[in-house]
Formats: C-alpha cells, structure tokens, sequence
C-alpha cells in the first residue's frame, strides 16, 4: 500500500490512479495525519504531492518531519520535494526564472527512479520556487535548463524528489518513474484487482450487517447498480433497493432495469412512481437550482417514505466514490476544491437514523466499472453513460412539460441509438441531447414551420474533472440531425456544442 500525502494539488486523484494502473493499493490522506496513524497504516511508500503553495508562507502545508524517520521510501512531487528538502535542512528560495510547461530533463545518475531511463526525456514543470541548497545525504539526480535541483535523492535512506510533475501525461517516461518507485525502490507487488477488493469488501459487508438489513437508494446508473450487486452478494436478502420513478427518466429506463437488475439477477427492488408528484412541483418553474432544490427534496420525502415501510432496516447504503469523498476535504486539510452539492458525501438525514455503508467510497470511475464486471453485471449497465440525478430535468433548459419531456425523450432515443450503432458509445465520457427554451423558423413539405431546437453534447473525459468535446464524424452528426428532425414530432434544428470543459461544464444545467 502507498499513503499519498495530499498538499493541495490538482493531480493529487492522477497520482493515486497512476499508482493504482499498476496493480498496487493507495489512500489519500491529509497533511495533519499523524505518524502513529501512518505507522499503523504501514504503507511500503509514501508520495508527498505537489500543492499552489510557496513552502515559505504563512500557513502553508506541512506534515510532521518525523515521517522521514520511519525508514519509509518516500517520493516529494514539487512542492512535496520542496517541503522535504526544506524539512531535512536544505533551502528553498523564490526562483530566479519561474518554470511552467515543458521542460528538458538530463538525468545524471539512472538508478533508482530513473533505472532504465534515457539521459535525456521531456518532463512537466509548474513552479516558482526552487531548491538552492541540498539537505546533507542528498545528490542531484537530474537538472533541466533553468532548474539545476530538478530531481535529486539520498539514496541510503530512499528519499527522492522530482521538481517536475511525473504523473502527468506530458512527462512521456513519469509512468516507468513512478513503476520504479513502487516495485524498485518500494518494493510493492501487483495484488490490487478487483476481484481481490470485492473478495474483501464481501466479508467487511457481511462482518458488519451481520444479521440486519440494508436499504439503497438505486437509480440505475454505474455507481449505484455495482453497490446494489456488491451487497446482493453480501447480504442476499437482507438488501431492498429502493427505485423513485420520478417522471424524468429516459425512455423506458424503469423497464429496462427491471428487466436487468430484478429479473435476471434476482435483486429486491421496490419500484414507486412518483412521477406525478415531481412534475406537479416542478409546474412553471424554470430556474436550474430550484428545479434540482425541488428534486431534491421530493425525492427525500419519498424516499423515507418507502424506507420506513422496511422493518429493522440499520443500514443505509450509498454509492459513494473516492473522488467524492477526497473533493469533501477543505484546502490544506486536503483537497483545494470542496464537495459539490449533489455529491452522497455529508452525512444522512436525521430522520433516518440510519448507519452509513458506502463500500466503493475509496474506488474511482474505471474501478467500479471493473469492479461491475468481476461481479458479473451486464455490460449495459458496467459501461452506462453517467446520467444526471435530476435526469432530463437539467437537459430541458425552461419549463419541464409532459410535451417537452417526450419530445427529449424521444430525441435522447434516436441519439443513443446512432451513438451505438456508430461504436461510439464506450469511447464517450457522455453523449446527450438539450431541449432549448428556444424555437425556430424551418421548412418541411413546403410549409414554414416554428418548433424547436435540439442541442446535441458529446464529450471525452477520464474523470468529469476536465473533459473535451468530441470529434464524431460529420457523417454521423448527419445522420443523427437528419433522423431526430423526421422522426421527432415538435423538432425542426439541430445543433452540435464544440465546448470544452472548463470554460463550460459537460452538462448545461
């Protein structure tokens, strides 16, 4: 196991799935943890991350100089080999000529993380600070043109920094430096699969529930319908999924997971529709955030409603993820950014009175896919598309009718359909329609028409942190225009969102 030391960096989640690719277990903890909680952990590493503070301000990160006596390898990444330097004697100052971009690394000595690399290779650098002076027991390992200390080390005690940030795609050999800082300098092994954490998680589920019952909240997408499955395989009937139709699904969603999730594997569902409720509340209101408040707070209702009709219920489960779970930290205390809104994260309803289990609250995205499919979910559900908790709700810009429901429905069909057929689909982070509260002039058998428009979204992404829009072939977003614009009563335009996230988010609402 390696213990990632979070100073504040944007990488700090691609640093633990760099760690992870390679087969080996990682947590993220903060700075202010204390060294008998990392000698209890005893990770076989510890990678201090980089962060946007200056070493030498007021209140900037620090974690207790001790752990550099554990005997533990440890890996400083900018600011985390700055601090280490800083900590063990060595100086930092503001440097001469600030760093950013790609840099030329010449590597003096190609042992330890560097073991097998070339002399010369590109690396990324994001600095403004540089080491001036080395601790003693330190020798440079590597310099680039403006930073001499670019990588240096004391080799007899296994402490490395990198001045350059290796997890990133733009340093090309950061992932062979990492590999050699985990099985060479650390000396981790490959045991980190899925089918050993579901192993695992198993027995923890069952050690736990013992005897009570579990309720979950399911909607049907990755997250929840893995932690559905995981705790099937736990706890059997001890589990009741609680499905809320709540009128804002796609087209015959409640259906299909019926068919999947009850039927085929066997998994307590309750199914309430609500549809009527939702839709009543949500009559001429236009506003993005009332309309997801109004969703939010039905939902609970209903929710708790069904849930207190199962006796002796103990246990609330929830789809949690890492991502979530790290983003719900303070600056400094972890994490820069803080928790959104809609995350699980943040504790239970008071009403429910409840114990929370969240078995995949310490896996990312890619994991629980993986994770699906060594419990033997079907691909459709193991590679669906992540879909929004207030469904079609936030892809209808304006007043949420039954009219314009159809009509994206109807239109979220065509073009999930095309997406497929195209082989698309797993190679998209999302593909997604919006029903504008917008309409325009068109021409169809010789009469003018005045219906709507469609805006069509497709991005790629590896986590939803950044994403890009999508290059699909004219051909198809042809193809895509011209079925929705014949097929889709109420439709007469269709356009394509080239917008890349940031500056836009991946959805519109």
């Amino acid at each position: 196991m390696i213990l990632i030391i979070d100073f504040g960096s944007q990488y700090n989640q691609l640093i633990a799935r760099r760690v992870r690719e390679n087969k080996v277990y990682c947590v993220i903890e903060p700075p202010t943890i204390k060294v008998d909680a990392i000698r209890r952990l005893n990770p076989e590493g510890i990678i201090l991350s980089g962060g946007p503070a200056s070493i030498y301000e007021k209140g900037s990160p620090k974690i207790n100089p001790a752990v550099f006596k554990l005997g533990i390898p440890i890996l400083g990444i900018c600011y985390g080999m700055q601090f280490m330097m800083a900590a063990l004697g060595g100086t930092v100052k503001r440097a001469g000529r600030r760093e950013y971009g790609f840099a030329e690394l010449h590597i003096k000595r190609q042992s330890g993380v560097f073991k097998g690399l070339s002399k010369k290779t590109q690396c990324w650098m994001s600095h403004g600070d540089s080491i001036q002076r080395l601790p003693q027991g330190f020798t440079i390992l590597g310099s680039t043109e403006n930073t001499v200390v670019a990588a240096a080390a004391n080799l007899n005690k296994h402490l490395v920094g990198l001045q350059f940030h290796p997890e990133v795609a733009h340093t090309p050999l950061g992932k062979k430096m990492l590999q050699n800082f985990l099985f060479g300098v650390c000396g981790c092994k490959k045991s980190w699969t899925m089918k050993s954490f579901a192993k695992e998680a198993i027995q923890e589920i069952r050690q736990r529930v013992a005897d009570k019952k579990v309720i979950l909240g399911l909607s049907g997408g990755v997250d929840s319908s893995v932690t559905a499955m995981l705790l099937h395989q736990s706890v059997h009937k001890q589990l009741t999924c609680i499905f809320v139709d709540n009128g804002l699904l796609r087209k015959n969603e409640a259906i299909k997971l019926k068919t999947t999730l009850k039927q085929h594997l066997n998994i307590n569902i309750r199914f309430v529709n609500a549809a009527g409720r939702f839709l009543k509340a949500l009559k001429n209101i236009t506003d993005p955030e009332k309309k997801r408040k109004i969703i939010g707070r039905i939902f609970m209702d209903v929710f708790e409603a069904e849930a207190r009709k199962i006796k002796n219920a103990e246990f609330l489960a929830q789809g949690t993820l890492y991502p979530d779970v790290i983003e719900s930290v303070s600056a400094f205390g972890g994490p820069s950014s803080v928790i959104k809104s809609h995350h699980n994260v943040g504790g239970l309803p008071k009403k429910m009175k409840l114990k929370l289990i969240e078995p995949l609250r310490y896996l990312f995205k890619d994991e629980v896919r993986l994770l699906g499919k060594a419990l033997g979910l079907p691909n459709d559900l193991v590679w669906r598309q992540p879909f929004p908790g207030p469904g079609l709700a936030v892809r209808i810009l304006g007043e949420i009718t039954p009219k314009r429901l159809r009509i994206l429905r109807d239109v979220d069909d065509v073009l999930l359909e095309e997406i497929k057929d195209a082989g698309y689909y797993r190679k998209l982070w999302q593909s997604f329609a919006v029903l504008l509260p917008l309409k325009s002039v068109g021409v169809m058998g010789d009469e003018r028409t005045y219906e709507n428009i469609i805006a069509v979204r497709a991005v790629t992404s590896k986590d939803a942190m950044t994403a890009d829009w999508a290059k699909l072939p004219h051909k198809l977003l042809g193809k895509i225009s011209n079925r929705i614009i014949n097929e889709v009563d109420g439709v007469n335009r269709v356009v394509y969102d080239i917008s890349s996230k940031p500056p836009s988010t991946i959805e519109w609402e």
